[in-house]
């Protein structure tokens, strides 16, 4: 169950942190690397908690 509750909360910090992204006042470039990077972290992140790595 707590592996449930960990995926869970590591999603919505992906989600909230990706929209954080969203409202700043950044050109669209820069905007689009931030969000591969976040990405690309939140999936090893989940990755991590399924006992892939």
């Amino acid at each position: 169950m707590s592996v449930l509750i960990s995926l869970l909360i590591t999603f919505l910090v992906i989600v909230l942190v990706l929209y954080l992204i969203g409202m700043l006042p950044i050109d669209g470039r820069a905007k689009q690397i931030a969000r591969i990077v976040v990405i690309i972290i939140g999936v090893v992140a989940l990755l991590r908690y399924l006992a892939v790595f």
